[in-house]
């Protein structure tokens, strides 16, 4: 108990306030974007998150209170989780659920939930176990093997993903393991030779690897005025909402604006468009707060990958944090015209249970990092 105490009263809790600000916040903007909706469904959205949240906020606390080297310095964790994200994703392609042109969701029982996010996480840590693991290994052929065996761990779930077609899921991670391998010391030759490979294979999957209706969202991005009342619709309804909202908002749950007259469609504006549901209601003040809130959270979690005292902590912590700044930049940016429409949730903020949780279990993770940086096989380590 005393041990728990101590725990307790060493973790970042400027983390735990913004991580707990963040998801009361994302409650509040489901609620505000939804509230006047006739679908009961809908409506009921905000009380749903609530459980959500409440589910993964344990979750969060016991993945801050046990030491993630007790369960990640072990390849046999992070390949079970490895494995079963592969094996949702699989099952997905046969019984998955087909979702604005891409089957992503896998329903069991009463829960619906997208594996390609439990992939994603599950893949991280088994890249960041791998590379600690084998950081001294030297040499040419070593550092290709490094190389090599982090693209047969990264490839079958991408490939995965990419198929469902799910373009955005397979785009957040592409930052995240670069920083992982940057991190781990992978030389950066080799680092450039793989991001120049990567651009060159843009206009290949462009051209053979994108489904019609995400080639319009391409073109819409490149053109916002190609197809107003189609294809850029929701691009052009976004915009008209963030840029209405002036520079104090119209106002927490305001009616008679672009969200609840339904010009951004109910399905997507408590998900993957609620930024520009808040850009609306609060205004530049309220988006600015949201970002600069983020932002905090981002310099926390760097803090706490310098602060590691082991480089697994350090790959994960990295890896954790790049993988949510690609979220949140992809989110906003797509309803600001910055990025492509990808699909993105927005981590704390846009409706999602399943996707909740499971950040709530990655941040758990990089605040375990922190809180067990001074203390090693049980015992307080002095510096």
């Amino acid at each position: 108990m005393n041990s728990i105490l101590r725990k307790l009263v060493g973790m970042n809790w400027l983390m735990v306030a913004l991580v707990f600000g963040l998801c009361v916040f994302g409650v509040m903007a489901i609620y505000s974007a939804t509230y006047m909706r006739e679908e009961i469904y809908l409506t009921e959205m905000w009380r749903r998150q609530i459980v959500w949240l409440a589910i993964g906020l344990v979750v969060f606390f016991v993945a801050a209170l046990i030491d993630y080297r007790a369960w990640l310095n072990h390849v046999s964790f992070p390949l079970i989780m490895y494995l079963g994200g592969l094996g949702f994703l699989t099952l997905t392609h046969f019984i998955g659920r087909t979702t604005y042109g891409a089957r992503s969701w896998l329903d069991i029982g009463p829960i619906s939930f997208q594996p390609a996010q439990l992939a994603v996480i599950s893949t991280l840590l088994l890249v960041a176990w791998l590379l600690a693991n084998t950081e001294n290994w030297a040499g040419l052929w070593p550092t290709i093997g490094r190389i090599l065996s982090c693209a047969a761990i990264i490839a079958p779930p991408w490939i995965l993903i990419l198929i469902q077609p799910d373009l955005g899921e397979c785009l957040v991670w592409i930052p995240a393991v670069l920083a992982i391998l940057y991190v781990g010391r992978v030389p950066k030759r080799y680092l450039l030779v793989m991001i120049i490979a990567g651009i060159a294979l843009i206009p290949v999957v462009a051209n053979f690897g994108l489904k019609p209706y995400q080639r319009e969202r391409l073109t819409t991005f490149l053109n916002p005025d190609y197809d107003p009342q189609g294809a850029g619709w929701t691009i052009n309804q976004s915009l008209i909402a963030i840029g209405s909202g002036g520079f104090y908002g119209k106002g927490f749950t305001a009616p008679n604006t672009q969200v609840q007259l339904g010009f951004l469609p109910s399905t997507i504006v408590h998900t993957d468009f609620i930024f520009a549901a808040i850009g609306e209601q609060l205004g530049f003040v309220g988006a600015v707060t949201l970002v600069a809130a983020f932002g905090a959270l981002l310099l926390t979690g760097l803090l706490i990958a310098a602060s590691a005292t082991d480089d697994l902590g350090r790959l994960i912590a990295v890896g954790i944090v790049t993988l949510l700044f690609t979220h949140v930049y992809m989110n906003i940016g797509m309803t600001i015209s910055i990025t492509p429409i990808t699909g993105v949730p927005l981590p704390m903020i846009s409706y999602g249970g399943s996707f909740l949780v499971l950040v709530l279990f990655a941040l758990g993770v990089m605040e375990s990092i922190w809180v067990h940086r001074k203390i090693q096989n049980g015992k307080v380590r002095h510096r």
